[in-house]
């Protein structure tokens, strides 16, 4: 089979100058095309010098479609009103759509999820090996524990980040969750100051810092009477979500339309 044609957009942030490394580095992909917005002063540019590879003959371009009409699949850790638009993008196009974009609301999910009727979209709140396993180990541990069990969520990013909670902290929060067989928008608790009276019992609470050139770090503590489990995912290098994001797509390649996640790529789908 041909090399995996790929398209990275927002090519020019930190993660696509990863993403056009990682592809480069991966045997059975290449990078087919380079995306900035309109007015970016990358345009132009060869998205392999801009990653530090030297030049790769891919320019950085503003218009998406004719190089998604040529591709096999793109990869997206934009923005949430740009990411539905590659998904439209995408599924007239019939190409795997591979989405790390957090902070996507319910109008957003619903354009993603009408997307995945025609072409195969993965998507995940954080597309690393060992997030996905934090997971599973999160819903096994919600499930094996009750509400004596007091379950709070963790995380700090970086000082640029403009979304929180973190996409991957809500991705454990669900994994909590369904782990107590709850929904998680009935029971989470955002936000905490002054007077806020005795803990509710059977809430998720979330917790967020921001500061400096933080990658990412998540922590799930579960507290009970004179005991507290933690489960720690500490990430030191974004490319470890490249890697991720360009292995779903090798993985999405072969696949129906449809809606997936990092835990069916993984084969870490629940019971």
């Amino acid at each position: 089979m041909d090399d995996m044609k790929l398209v990275v957009v927002g090519a020019a942030g930190r993660m696509g100058r990863t993403l056009v490394r990682i592809i480069t580095e991966t045997p059975g992909a290449v990078v087919a095309g380079a995306i900035e917005r309109q007015g970016a002063p990358e345009i132009g540019r060869d998205s392999g010098e801009l990653a530090g590879l030297g030049p790769n003959g891919i320019a950085i371009a503003d218009d998406p479609l004719p190089v998604f009409a040529q591709a096999d699949g793109v990869l997206d850790f934009t923005a949430p009103a740009a990411t539905v638009g590659f998904s439209e993008l995408a599924a007239q196009a019939r190409i795997v759509h591979v989405i790390g974009t957090t902070g996507l609301g319910p109008d957003d999910d619903a354009k993603i999820a009408a997307a995945g009727r025609h072409a195969p979209v993965i998507r995940s709140g954080n597309m690393s090996l060992g997030v996905n396993l934090l997971a599973v180990l999160v819903r096994e541990a919600a499930r094996a524990l009750d509400a004596d069990f007091d379950i709070e969520i963790l995380e700090m990013h970086h000082r640029h980040k403009v979304d929180a909670p973190s996409g991957t902290a809500l991705l454990l929060g669900k994994a909590a969750a369904e782990g107590r067989g709850i929904d998680l928008a009935e029971h989470w608790v955002k936000v905490r100051d002054g007077h806020t009276g005795e803990r509710r019992r059977g809430d998720i609470g979330f917790a967020t810092l921001r500061g400096g050139s933080v990658v990412g770090e998540h922590s799930v503590l579960l507290a009970g009477e004179g005991e507290v489990i933690e489960l720690t995912h500490k990430a030191a290098d974004r490319a470890i979500f490249a890697r991720g994001a360009v292995k779903a797509a090798l993985w999405g390649r072969e696949k129906k339309p449809g809606l997936y996640s990092m835990a069916d790529v993984l084969g870490l789908k629940k019971d």
